[in-house]
């Protein structure tokens, strides 16, 4: 679905924003593979077996949210009978032994997400879920054309845990076309324009692969009303600024190269994290906030498909480089696997003070699947105690 990236290697990261203060402990490694039959590293049968299941051949990004006890995942433009976007489910609560799926599905296979009143072509998919007041929402893109990889977002609730939904606006289509949600306590973060009650801050990226991240606020409770929206404006004597003009909308930091991305609050390093993949510095990059306007830190490479155990293990090296590996989709032996798509499981995190363990889902792209993966990070210095109040409220 998502385009391959160049296939070169990029040690360097990028200067933009203050110095990183968290640590990658231990590199990326993959923990299993969850779609497709037969894990490629491995040659052993999957334990979802998505084809065999569901008739679930290939699909890709596999966003993670919490709703009702269960962890949800959206998957992209998937292979099978249907086509259309597969949705997915688990109740498993450790992915250091991978995560047993569940398929939306009737008899015959999966069944896709279904969105009335907008196009779920190639490029229209599923990329955020969140879920308010026992309401789920996703929001989801549309208007893909050849000049436009995506051109619009929208917000569709679902009443019945994704069985149906109905559409409740256009989110953007400027800044926020790929988004990350979080809920937070309002009164966690000072300087929110949310004063009670629980806050929805919206992470966006624009134009496919071409965009600065960018940060919006509405109070959870009116998540169906889009004149809730305010967009952060900056910060002027220390104190962010909003604005009800999504044109007013300021980068958090400038690396215009941004898609898909996730962000979450991770309690044990006290600190924002944010994942995204990026043609410069090559592979999936990590910035880190103590609060969610920043500053952000520079940009450290998380996953390197180079030097982290990527191409020739579990992603193709395309022949021209001289590969040999069998890791290709039928038919696409020239076609090189590029990682993409870094979406972090906000409720799977653990550690200590001041280290934790994290995971997230990756595409691979050649082969089409969706993999698995964890990484160890520490802060080496943690907040004082009155940034520590700072949080987002469980659910």
């Amino acid at each position: 679905m998502m385009g391959i990236l160049a296939a070169v290697p990029a040690l360097c990261t990028s200067g933009e924003g203050p110095p990183a203060d968290v640590r990658i402990v231990e590199r990326p490694t993959k923990i299993c593979q969850l779609t497709g039959d037969v894990d490629r590293e491995t040659g052993a049968p999957t334990a979802n077996r998505t084809g065999e299941r569901w008739k679930l051949y290939g699909t890709d990004l596999g966003v993670p949210f919490r709703h009702r006890n269960r962890t949800y995942l959206l998957f992209g433009d998937t292979f099978g009978p249907r086509g259309g976007d597969a949705f997915a489910w688990t109740t498993d609560t450790n992915p250091d032994n991978g995560l047993d799926l569940t398929f939306r599905a009737d008899a015959d296979s999966y069944l896709p997400i279904s969105v009335p009143g907008i196009a779920q072509g190639a490029f229209e998919v599923p990329m955020a879920g969140v879920s308010v007041g026992g309401r789920m929402y996703v929001c989801h893109t549309t208007d893909h054309s050849r000049r436009v990889t995506m051109g619009r977002s929208v917000l569709a609730a679902s009443d019945d845990d994704g069985a149906t939904f109905r559409l409740l606006y256009d989110v953007s289509t400027q800044h926020f076309i790929n988004v990350s949600p979080v809920v937070v306590g309002a009164r966690s973060w000072s300087g929110l324009p949310v004063a009670r009650g629980n806050a929805l801050l919206l992470f966006g990226s624009g134009t496919y692969r071409q965009s600065d991240v960018r940060l919006a606020c509405q109070p959870a409770d009116l998540i169906a009303d889009r004149t809730a929206i305010r967009y952060w404006a900056g910060t002027r004597d220390g104190k962010p600024r909003w604005s009800a003009r999504e044109r007013d909308a300021e980068p958090l930091f400038r690396h215009p190269v941004v898609g898909e991305l996730s962000v979450t609050w991770n309690p044990y390093l006290r600190r924002w994290i944010m994942l995204y993949n990026s043609t410069h510095p090559r592979g999936i990059v990590m910035r880190t906030a103590r609060a969610p306007w920043g500053p952000w830190s520079e940009a450290q490479v998380l996953f390197n498909p180079w030097t982290d155990g990527g191409y020739g293990r579990f992603m193709h090296a395309g022949k021209q480089a001289g590969a040999t590996d069998a890791l290709s989709d039928p038919g696409r032996e020239n076609e090189w696997g590029g990682e993409y798509g870094p979406y972090q499981f906000a409720e799977f995190a653990r550690g200590r003070p001041g280290e934790s363990t994290i995971y997230f889902t990756m595409s691979t792209w050649n082969p089409y699947a969706v993999v698995l993966m964890r990484a160890r990070l520490a802060a080496s210095a943690l907040p004082q105690l009155r940034e520590h109040r700072n949080r987002p409220d469980r659910h």
